[in-house]
Order: C-alpha cells, then sequence, then structure tokens
C-alpha cells in the first residue's frame, strides 16, 4: 500500500505530537511493508506569520490532493489575548472544515483499565464505559451568519442556523456507528429553548422512524447530558449533536479517561477525511516534550483503519498504545514526574510496532 498524507502540525505542542505520529506511522510501514509519502503544510499562527492566511490555498491544495490529513493543534496566545485581532489562528481550522466539506466528526471514548485511577471521577463510574461522540462540523453558532457587534460596540451577536439536510447527513453517520455497536442513538440538545435543537429533534426522529427504527433512540438536553457524562458514562452508546454542544461535550470527556491527551478524533466529509488529536495548542507545554502523544497516535490508528482499510495495522498501534500505557510509559500528565517525555512515549510506542 501507498498512501500520501498531509501533515499539518500547527500550533504549540502540534510539531511535536505529529512528529510522533509519523514515527508510528514510519514503524507501521515497515513492519507490513506500506509507504507513506508526507507532505508538510502550514495552519493556524504558524500559518499567520508566514503569509497572513490561517488556511493558506497551498494548504488547502496539498490536502485535496493527499489521501488524508493528520492535523495537530492550532492556537497561540498573542491572537488568543488580543481581542482585536482580525485573524484568528481558529479561522484556519473553521475555512479548513469547511473547505474539505468535512461534517462529522467521530471521537470515541473508552478508558484504559490501567488508569481508572487517573480519571477525577472514581472507578466504579469509568469503568466499564465506551461511547461515540458524533459532532456537527459545518453549522451552527460557529458559521453562522450574521455576526459582530452593533455601530456602539457595546452589544454582539451570534446566529446558530441549521438545515435538515445538515443535520440528515450527520444522522446517518451516527446511526452507522450505532449499528456496529449496540444500537443506540441519544440525541443531545436545547429544544426546550432553541428552534434549531427542536428541528434537530424533528429531522432526526424522521430519520429514524423511516430508516433506523429497529434502534433505539433518545434524546437528553445539553445540561443533563454533561451531568449524566460524568455521573453514568456507560449509559452511553452513541451520542449525536450539534457543533458548539460537541465541542464541549466531547473535551468533557476527557476526564473520563484520565486525560484530555488520550482521546484521537476523525473527521469525515464529501471530500476528504482528517485525523486529530481533541485537544488544543497547549502554547504552555510547547517545545518542553511533556505534551502526551497518544491522542494524536491513536489518531493516526483511525487514520489506518478508516480512511487506509489497514484494520490490522490500526489494532496493532492500539495494542502498542495499550501496552505503553499499562507498562507506566507515559507522560506526566498521567503519571505524575515521569522520566518519559513526549518523543521518548512515540519511541517507545513504535519501537513495540517494529
Amino acid at each position: 500500500m501507498k498512501k500520501t498524507i498531509a501533515v499539518l502540525p500547527g500550533d504549540g505542542i502540534g510539531p511535536e505530537i505529529t512528529a510522533q505520529a509519523v514515527k508510528v506511522l514510519d514503524a507501521v510501514g515497515a513492519k507490513y511493508s506500506h509507504t507513506f509519502e508526507y507532505r508538510y503544510a502550514d495552519i493556524g499562527a504558524a500559518a499567520i506569520d508566514k503569509c497572513g492566511d490561517p488556511y493558506p490555498d497551498t494548504t488547502h491544495g496539498i490536502c485535496m490532493s493527499s489521501d488524508s490529513v493528520l492535523f495537530g493543534a492550532i492556537g497561540d496566545p498573542k491572537y488568543d489575548n488580543d481581542p482585536t485581532a482580525k485573524v484568528r489562528p481558529e479561522q484556519g481550522l473553521l475555512k479548513m472544515r469547511k473547505s474539505l466539506g468535512l461534517y462529522a466528526n467521530i471521537r470515541p471514548v473508552k478508558p484504559y483499565p490501567s488508569l481508572l485511577s487517573a480519571s477525577p471521577l472514581k472507578d466504579t463510574i469509568v469503568d466499564g464505559a465506551d461511547f461515540i461522540v458524533v459532532r456537527e462540523l459545518t453549522g451552527g453558532m460557529y458559521f453562522g451568519e450574521p455576526r459582530g457587534r452593533n455601530e456602539a460596540g457595546d452589544k454582539a451577536f451570534d446566529t446558530c442556523v441549521y438545515s435538515k439536510m445538515e443535520i440528515r447527513r450527520v444522522a446517518e453517520v451516527a446511526f452507522a456507528f450505532a449499528a456496529r455497536r449496540r444500537g443506540r442513538v441519544t440525541l443531545v440538545d436545547k429544544a426546550n429553548v432553541l428552534a434549531t435543537s427542536r428541528l434537530w429533534r424533528e429531522t432526526v426522529k424522521e430519520l429514524h422512524d423511516e430508516k433506523y427504527s429497529d434502534m433505539c433512540l433518545d434524546f437528553l438536553f445539553v445540561d443533563n447530558a454533561a451531568m449524566k457524562m460524568v455521573s453514568n458514562p456507560r449509559d452511553f452508546d452513541v451520542i449525536l449533536t450539534e457543533n458548539m454542544f460537541g465541542d464541549i461535550l466531547s473535551d468533557l470527556a476527557g476526564v473520563i479517561n484520565g486525560s484530555i491527551g488520550l482521546l484521537p478524533s476523525a473527521s469525515t466529509g464529501e471530500r476528504s477525511s482528517l485525523y486529530e488529536p481533541i485537544h488544543g495548542s497547549y502554547p504552555q507545554a510547547a517545545g518542553k516534550n511533556i505534551a502526551n502523544p497518544v491522542a494524536t497516535i491513536l489518531s493516526a490508528a483511525m487514520m489506518l483503519e478508516d480512511a487506509f482499510g489497514a484494520a490490522e495495522e490500526g489494532a496493532a498501534v492500539r495494542q502498542a498504545c495499550e501496552k505503553a500505557i499499562a507498562e507506566g510509559v507515559c507522560t506526566q500528565d498521567i503519571v505524575p514526574g515521569s522520566r518519559y517525555g513526549t518523543s521518548e512515549v512515540g519511541d517507545y510506542i513504535a519501537g513495540l510496532i517494529g
């Protein structure tokens, strides 16, 4: 197998963690006789600093001409702390998702048995949790128009917009995952307040009754879902939700695993697929060799399985990650005072595969 991968390291710890995923992919290639060609491109603050655009046309061209995209992280304090900044790194992420037609983000959550004590939640709560968050990516408040401020500048407004088409296509993804799992989809919304949420309920129920009536569909308000996620996460199978709610809930799910540095994700859509850890750029850790690379490495495993159809190779990466964690070869966010840094964890996992 020969595949081309667009690598977008991004900002903060992005270059360090993507380097470990590439290291592991190289080990997979060597063991299974695959060839991976990497095409590097800028995004976020790194791209703004070079050309003033957080998602340049050259980066888009590389993404479109590659078989898949491996993405690190995005964000920089010099933009985060400047409310007057006209161009922001996060605009590059939103533009990339829109340009590549990435409308469904898939985030699996399943704690490692050896790390149950690392979660701030009780072992009895997190043990056995195994669910997927399917988040809509191209609609909602992050993209709605109009937005801005009034002339006086003392009021600001954002618009949340959804169409039935946008809801239906991401719901199809959620039901497809549920069909391979335990057959249950939970739609998370705020239908008691928001008109868009009521459209979500109406559309998802129509799709369920039309094509997936053999599965279980239930509904939760987002505040109740957040409470349930930290009190009884085992009750979830597939969570389906809109863009902003999904952004918040999937980060909240990081506490179940014990570290947000363990959660991978995939974004799929019309023209491409992208794989990334769910965490941010963590600029305070940049260059210190302390960032957890496991989420990025597991994202590469999802790429192998989903984008390239290499199930055995993806499973090998997952098993290597699990073994490293069980043996305590982890960064400090999981094992306080650990002597293993970002590159050492990457080396160890790659070595297990090789």
